[in-house]
């Protein structure tokens, strides 16, 4: 069996990666569907999230509101704080998911995708969190090119191009820039040409993770 944590900033094409992984046979879980699920209300996450930042963050239909959670977390550098909160409880889930997968399996390629798989580490929110895992991958790409993604994803849901454009900038400014994280990774994807050039890429490497797997 093979834990294999995959990485990369808003914008670097991570979640297509990981969808090929997933096509060529990996078990693959994402964190940011997990956290969506664990801020849902009635989850302690969620209650948690508006004791400490306040009925501000809720709509009207008790949801979170996310745009006003993302605004306090990226622009009034709160982000420490909702991090403390969320990444526990979503390393957890990640586990658990993990084990089982493993029970199923003893010779899967499970594969944890998280933007922040070294933030998480250093920042002190999920201390050894990097050494849980067997391999480590990184997605990367150009900023320009992950801020061009980003504002062309969030296009027309009311951000403007040079909102969408900042809202990117101070994002990808909260992660340790890839230039650090490309030394202590085991597989660099770069993700700034075609998607066949990166599904060469996904699927030479998935043949490695494989063989390690059944070893």
């Amino acid at each position: 069996m093979l834990r294999v944590g995959l990485t990369g900033g808003l914008g670097s094409g991570k979640t297509t990666v990981a969808d090929i992984f997933r096509s060529l046979g990996a078990q693959v879980i994402e964190a940011d569907a997990v956290g969506r699920e664990l801020m849902a209300p009635g989850k302690a996450v969620y209650r948690d999230i508006v004791a400490h930042f306040g009925p501000e963050v809720v709509n009207a239909d008790g949801t979170l509101n996310r745009r006003v959670l993302a605004d306090l977390a990226f622009r009034h550098d709160r982000l420490a704080e909702l991090n403390r909160i969320v990444h526990p409880a979503v390393i957890a889930v990640q586990q658990e998911w993990a084990e089982r997968v493993f029970a199923a399996d003893a010779k899967a390629v499970a594969i944890i995708e998280s933007a922040v798989i070294f933030e998480a580490d250093t920042q002190g929110t999920a201390p050894g969190w990097r050494q849980r895992f067997d391999r480590v991958i990184l997605v990367t790409a150009p900023n320009e090119v992950k801020v061009a993604r980003y504002a062309a994803r969030v296009a027309g849901n009311g951000t403007s191009p040079q909102g969408a454009e900042a809202d990117a900038r101070a994002r990808l400014a909260t992660l340790i820039p890839d230039s650090k994280k490309i030394p202590l990774c085991d597989y660099v994807i770069r993700n700034d040409g075609t998607l066949d050039e990166t599904r060469q890429q996904v699927e030479r490497i998935f043949a490695e993770l494989a063989a390690a797997a059944r070893v």
